[in-house]
């Protein structure tokens, strides 16, 4: 079974989520990302793929608007995948923040 870590950020961001949003985002990934983890084959309706703008990190769909940011860390359990949750929202997680 894979082990999980949440980053202060994803925290942050998924207590701003609907409880529908959250709902929905704990059911797609135990229903599909987790088995996806496991044998190595993710559904197409994940959109598993990688972040241009940040090597080694991943971009879930988890709803039509709802998107997720992950990477692997090290194994917590040897075998097992470690995830380390990074931000989740809308598309806008991927907007850079205001600055200088």
């Amino acid at each position: 079974m894979p082990t999980f870590e949440v980053l202060p950020r994803f925290a942050r961001d998924f207590a701003k989520l609907t409880p529908e949003q959250a709902r929905r985002f704990r059911r797609v990934v135990l229903e599909e990302f987790v088995p996806g983890l496991t044998d190595g084959r993710f559904l197409p309706g994940l959109r598993i793929k990688g972040v241009q703008a940040a090597p080694g990190v991943f971009e879930l769909t988890w709803a039509p608007d709802g998107r997720a940011t992950w990477q692997y860390g090290e194994e917590k359990i040897a075998g097992s995948p470690h995830v380390i949750w990074r931000r989740i929202g809308t598309h806008g997680i991927f907007v850079p923040p205001p600055g200088p």
